[in-house]
């Protein structure tokens, strides 16, 4: 009885560690980082327990010979990084072309937003019409 109890205590201590581990390495550990360059189209505040910034960015269009089509990226903002958000809901309001920096995170919880792709830094950036 004393060898079992001592192989589940193990057991239980190296799940937990492990468990642990991984959701530490998936929820801080970037993927990848970058930036894109576009217009806001939307940034809101949703959720109902868990409250996240969500937004799309309209990086362009591609032209068709049905006419142009519009292609947007979408994104999450943590709620802590409050000059962030006040910079989105500036870009956004203005109609400015902005320059967005983010981290991919490996996985996407829910408690965390509706993306993958964290916006850590928002600057304003020349438009070019080619």
């Amino acid at each position: 009885m004393k060898l079992f109890k001592k192989i589940l205590w193990i057991t239980l201590t190296v799940t937990l560690l492990g468990t642990a581990g991984f959701f530490g390495f998936a929820y801080n550990i970037n993927y990848s980082d970058g930036s894109r360059a576009g217009k806001i189209t939307k940034f809101t505040r949703k959720g109902y327990i868990f409250k996240t910034y969500e937004g799309s960015l309209d990086v362009g269009g591609i032209n068709s010979n049905k006419g142009m089509v519009s292609s947007t990226w979408d994104f999450t903002v943590d709620s802590q990084e409050t000059a962030v958000i006040t910079a989105m809901e500036k870009a956004m309001l203005d109609g400015s072309h902005v320059k967005i920096t983010y981290e991919e995170k490996f996985f996407q919880f829910a408690w965390r937003g509706d993306t993958k792709y964290f916006i850590t830094k928002v600057e304003e950036a020349p438009e070019t019409n080619k």
